[in-house]
């Protein structure tokens, strides 16, 4: 078990994907996402979502980030925080994101 504080520890914003690339060094099949959480500013993020998105489809998307893990190098990439999602049958990622439009960068709670 954790407690309240300990989630608050976590900071979980809203951003929108507002660029796509492949990541062809990338292990596992994934893109670089460049993702504008408002305020908080531009991040980059390797997100292994080929499975259920094209790039077309994930560009102006919203999306729900933890923006403060360390960032993590991945090839010849630094990934600034962590797009969330479920695992599927398959363990292919779904994103996880807002109901509707919010603001970019506001906290989940």
């Amino acid at each position: 078990m954790i407690s309240w504080d300990d989630l608050e520890k976590i900071n979980i914003q809203t951003g929108t994907i507002v660029e796509v690339k492949d990541f062809p060094k990338a292990r596992k099949p994934a893109y670089q996402l460049k993702i504008d959480f408002g305020p908080t500013g531009i991040k980059y993020s390797s997100a292994q979502v080929t499975k259920h998105y094209s790039k077309e489809q994930l560009l102006g998307q919203q999306v729900v980030a933890v923006m403060n893990f360390p960032p993590k190098q991945i090839a010849n990439f630094y990934s600034e925080c962590l797009v969330l999602g479920v695992y599927d049958a398959n363990n292919d990622v779904i994103l996880l994101k807002p109901e509707r439009a919010v603001e970019n960068g506001l906290k989940i709670g």
